[in-house]
């Protein structure tokens, strides 16, 4: 089963965005993205749907 964070990264790869392209259309840090797409770090529900918005 897949973690948020490998979906994120997957769909992110699909759409050709790099992490900090992605940060950028989101409104957050691209250290971020990255934490979340290695599993140090978990979404809140707000950061969930600014992703869902952009993927």
């Amino acid at each position: 089963m897949e973690s948020v964070g490998e979906k994120i990264r997957e769909i992110r790869i699909q759409k050709k965005y790099t992490q900090r392209k992605l940060a950028e259309l989101c409104g957050i840090s691209n250290t971020y993205i990255s934490d979340l797409e290695t599993g140090r770090t978990n979404p809140s529900l707000k950061t969930l749907g600014k992703l869902s918005e952009v993927l």
